[in-house]
């Protein structure tokens, strides 16, 4: 009869060796890349977008129709990470929809430091962009909430938001 690791070893370290494997295979890239999905806020727009919880890393699918296709299901069409929108510093990063309903992009955040950017499928381009992060938090917040937003010469065309019913 040939001797196995059981005759070996204690089953106290045979526990701690099946921690450390379990911790190991739980530390792994493939493990660690959970995302997040979000619907685009626009009412007439099927698209959903994702981002890499761990990365930033923003991307987007959509059904299409298959042109010329009688009967036919259609098709998933994504956009992959375009500028702004590749993987950032490793952090905490979610994806929030505004309640918009004539907006397709949706703000991609930081839930550690506070940033956030918005992200939306630049069709020119066939990929998800998105703008640079910024934090109204940061240094210089005060002097850049009592006057107008930087590069605005005129109010927003968006409505005020908000309120309670």
């Amino acid at each position: 009869m040939r001797p196995t690791l059981r005759s070996f070893v204690s089953p106290a370290t045979r526990a701690a060796l099946g921690a450390a494997g379990l911790l190991a295979v739980l530390g792994t890239p493939a493990a660690a890349a959970s995302f997040e999905f979000v619907p685009a806020p626009q009412i007439d727009l099927n698209r959903v977008y994702r981002v890499d919880k761990v990365t930033g890393e923003v991307t987007s699918c959509q059904y299409g129709l298959r042109e010329g296709a009688v009967g036919s299901v259609g098709l998933t069409v994504c956009y992959g990470a375009g500028e702004g929108a590749s993987a950032q510093a490793p952090s905490e990063y979610g994806l929030v929809a505004s309640r918009h309903t004539r907006e397709a992009g949706v703000f991609r955040v930081n839930y550690r430091t506070g940033e956030m950017s918005i992200c939306y499928v630049q069709l020119q381009r066939e990929a998800v962009v998105c703008t640079a992060q910024a934090n109204p938090a940061g240094p210089g917040a005060e002097e850049a909430a009592a006057g107008p937003a930087p590069g605005r010469a005129v109010p927003s065309a968006t409505p005020p938001q908000g309120g309670r019913p």
